[in-house]
């Protein structure tokens, strides 16, 4: 099988399918795309998702508490702590486990959140640190956000640029290498972007305003997080490329290595399906946020899901591994 996480039609053959739904309050169970589960408790949903890092040589921390923030904030959800399990290679220095959690910690606490428990050991089952997260949010129920939410006509959001947190990594992680394409200035700016990952301020925005759906963008890029957008919710969508803003780094990282930054890990973008009637308030409430967006494209009714460049019309499809592992072996 191909290194990343399974395809989706493999996820809903030998996983979802296999799953049954068998009490009712269970609010939202596993589906192609959504971030998050939901369990009602009274009037309020407890929102939960999971997520290890698993591509990534640096900001282990960093990164594992904003990619499970992220996923509670494509819900609307406040999210109030995390759980966070560390699988250490033989090897590993107390140095960098205290490293990692100190990173993870300060993170977590810029943001109201605490880590609350979790598990760490060394293991010769792994060959390098992975680091998995575990985050428990709650919003009223009448206000919680699905992935599967979008409809015919809504609007297609995305925040900041494409691939950032692929561009953040794979400027940290190859930057010897890059330094003889890139100048520092750029391979600083590009690493810079990992101070952009963070989707938690967007996704309160969205739940205020009341958007369809909202999904953050992870592996496959923005072109995958759509795609599992539409298909949660059943529709289709037209996007236009030229839309879609893209750091100058990221283009060249992605022409030194070839592969497609629209299918590069994104973390820093939510993806948001809205209302046309209520675009103009996402926009300025984005824009006094002093958070970038585009609108990028249009849900439709037909299951097709095209991209126009230069007036030209294609298919796309969920894309296969992400292109991250192309790069980082």
């Amino acid at each position: 099988m191909e290194v990343g996480k399974l395809k989706n039609e493999m996820l809903d053959k030998w996983i979802i399918k296999e799953l049954r739904g068998i009490r009712e309050d269970v609010l939202i169970r596993p589906g192609i795309g959504e971030d998050c589960a939901a369990i009602a408790f009274g009037d309020t949903a407890c929102v939960l998702t999971t997520d290890p890092i698993t591509g990534s040589g640096s900001h282990l921390g960093k990164l594992a508490v904003h990619v499970c923030l992220n996923d509670i904030a494509s819900s609307g959800a406040e999210a109030a702590a995390l759980l966070m399990t560390l699988l250490c290679p033989e090897g590993t220095t107390k140095e960098e486990i205290h490293q990692i959690m100190v990173e993870a910690n300060a993170e977590a606490n810029l943001l109201g959140i605490e880590i609350i428990g979790g598990h760490t050991e060394i293991t010769s089952a792994v060959n390098r640190t992975i680091v998995s997260a575990t985050a428990i949010g709650k919003i009223p129920i009448q206000n919680l956000i699905t992935t599967a939410g979008a409809h015919a006509g809504d609007l297609i959001y995305m925040t900041k640029q494409i691939a950032t947190e692929g561009t953040a990594i794979i400027a940290s992680d190859c930057e010897a290498e890059l330094s003889k394409v890139l100048t520092q200035d750029e391979l600083e700016a590009a690493k810079a972007l990992i101070q952009q990952i963070s989707v938690v301020p967007e996704g309160r925005i969205g739940g205020r305003i009341g958007v369809s759906a909202m999904h953050d963008a992870t592996e496959g890029g923005v072109l995958g997080a759509i795609h599992e957008l539409c298909v949660a919710s059943g529709k289709g969508c037209v996007l236009t490329k030229e839309r879609f803003p893209v750091h100058d780094a990221t283009l060249k990282i992605a022409a030194y290595y070839n592969i497609d930054p629209m299918k590069l890990i994104a973390s820093g973008s939510m993806i948001m399906a809205v209302n046309p009637d209520r675009a103009a308030l996402l926009e300025s409430a984005l824009s006094v946020a002093g958070i970038a967006f585009s609108m990028v494209g249009e849900v439709t009714e037909a299951c097709e899901h095209w991209l126009v460049e230069d007036q030209q019309r294609m298919l796309f499809h969920s894309p296969e591994a992400d292109e991250l592992y192309k790069v980082i072996k």
